[in-house]
């Protein structure tokens, strides 16, 4: 395969420009495959898997994906061609995605959607995009926004589905399931990698508690059930290990820990303190029932995070609200059909008796939306379910002798940050280097590095040698 290197941020190139000039010699074992196989790689997972970066998929967050580094990796012990459903240079902007064109005054970063080169080829009934197919066999079988709780679902990448697995078949009631145990078939593959399980509560956490202004918009943003978790992702495990195949499994992180949750309350605690204001009042999950927020529990465990979205309405403390909560029920409603949006916007008025005439986040009749917020309960549900899915998942890696990389326990050691060859990195929105611009997924250069901390996980298990990338040669955020 040949590699795919991009330039760096400010911060980054200029580290990489240091280290290149002192070349220094680093003894290290010859690369070896060990026990494991990798002569034809497969892997399989969700948007952090599939290159998703900066709120789309486009091809050179393809190029720059987990996979697609390690497989270049595996290259050095005998790994073979690695195919990826790439966007055409043509339309190499894909799904469209998010681009920082500068900041405020405030320090506030400003961002674009970028919407030319896009590879939309039509529309569903639901105006959702249909992306160009992409129906050749290929080794990187990542789905952004997939579930474990969605493997079985038929017709999951039809019309009325799934767009990113839709573009990958021409099948429209086909499985992802069996997608995947056909895709095994043709690679005939000997090492695969498996990290899926984020989605099973992260929609619930970006929902604010699967609550979008007084009515969930889907099963999707319910936390999937531990029942069903077991059995479709063992059922996925024992597909991709038949015949004795080797790989390796990835625990699902802490998902309120992203800068999709961390970055937003700060700014809230100073516009409280800016305009001393005590508190604010928010809608639960619960229903009917309100929270009362003080600044001392924003962004501490236990307390409240706010997400990203949150940014747009923080303004808007203490104004009236009407047209702002016809504007949320448009951005949560599962349809952007208009009559839908009055449905939504009609259901969250009568529900929870709002009053938007009064004071906007900080009166019992004006709330704060139970979407804009994600509380002590609510981030309790999402502990748990993540300890019960990650339990289920190393006993997988037990059970069938597979490597294991803990993301749980590796991005909740990197919390305070650390600092690798001269650069610094934390899970900090922009200025940590991990995470790209939608708060959520990683940078290129946060996929090497996560790369290097599976590698080790391999070669612990496996006996191997394969070597680690040099993560200074991916891309952190773009500067403008």
């Amino acid at each position: 395969m040949k590699k795919f290197f991009y330039k760096s941020s400010v911060l980054a190139l200029t580290a990489g420009i240091l280290l290149t000039s002192c070349d220094p010699e680093i003894d290290a074992p010859d690369p070896s495959s060990g026990e494991a196989d990798f002569t034809s790689y497969l892997a399989v997972g969700n948007s952090l898997s599939a290159g998703f970066a900066d709120g789309g998929l486009y091809r050179e967050s393809q190029l720059s994906s987990l996979p697609a580094i390690l497989a270049d990796q595996f290259e050095e012990v005998g790994g073979g061609e690695f195919v990826q459903p790439l966007f055409s240079e043509a339309q190499a902007n894909g799904s469209g995605y998010l681009k920082l064109v500068g900041f405020t005054p405030q320090g506030t970063p400003i961002t674009e959607t970028v919407t030319t080169n896009l590879a939309i080829r039509g529309l569903t009934s639901k105006n959702t995009p249909l992306y160009t197919k992409f129906t050749n066999n290929i080794n990187n079988l990542a789905i952004p926004g997939i579930r474990v709780a969605d493997i079985k679902t038929a017709g999951y990448g039809s019309t009325q589905g799934n767009p990113y697995f839709e573009r990958l078949t021409d099948n429209p009631g086909l499985t992802y399931l069996q997608y995947v145990q056909a895709q095994a078939q043709a690679a005939n593959h000997t090492f695969f990698s498996l990290w899926i399980a984020e989605n099973d509560v992260l929609a619930y956490a970006t929902s604010g508690g699967a609550f979008s202004g007084g009515m969930l918009n889907s099963d999707a943003q319910r936390i999937t059930p531990v029942n069903t978790f077991t059995a479709n992702y063992t059922e996925l495990v024992d597909a991709l290990t038949a015949g004795g195949k080797e790989g390796v499994l990835a625990t699902v992180p802490d998902v309120t820990a992203v800068p999709f949750f961390t970055t937003v309350g700060g700014s809230v605690k100073q516009l409280l303190a800016a305009n001393k204001i005590p508190a604010v009042v928010a809608l639960t999950e619960s229903g009917n029932s309100r929270i009362v927020i003080t600044p001392s529990q924003i962004n501490v465990e236990g307390g409240v995070y706010f997400p990203l979205t949150a940014s747009a309405y923080a303004p808007l403390l203490g104004t009236p609200t009407g047209r702002y909560w016809r504007l949320l029920a448009r951005q949560v409603s599962s349809s952007p059909d208009p009559v839908t949006v009055n449905a939504t916007l009609t259901a969250i008025l009568a529900n929870y008796q709002i009053d938007t005439t009064q004071m906007f986040g900080l009166s019992q009749g004006n709330p704060l939306p139970s979407a804009l917020v994600l509380d002590a309960a609510e981030q309790v549900n999402i502990k748990n379910a993540t300890t019960a899915f990650n339990d289920i998942i190393k006993a997988q890696a037990t059970a069938k002798g597979l490597a294991l990389w803990d993301a749980y326990g590796y991005f909740n050691s990197i919390k305070n940050g650390f600092v690798r060859n001269s650069v610094t990195y934390s899970p900090s929105y922009i200025t940590g280097n991990l995470f790209s611009l939608d708060g959520i997924h990683l940078t290129p250069r946060g996929s090497a590095i996560a790369a290097n901390e599976i590698i080790k996980a391999i070669n612990s298990k496996y006996n191997s040698t394969v070597p680690q990338v040099d993560e200074t040669q991916y891309r952190a955020v773009l500067l403008p």
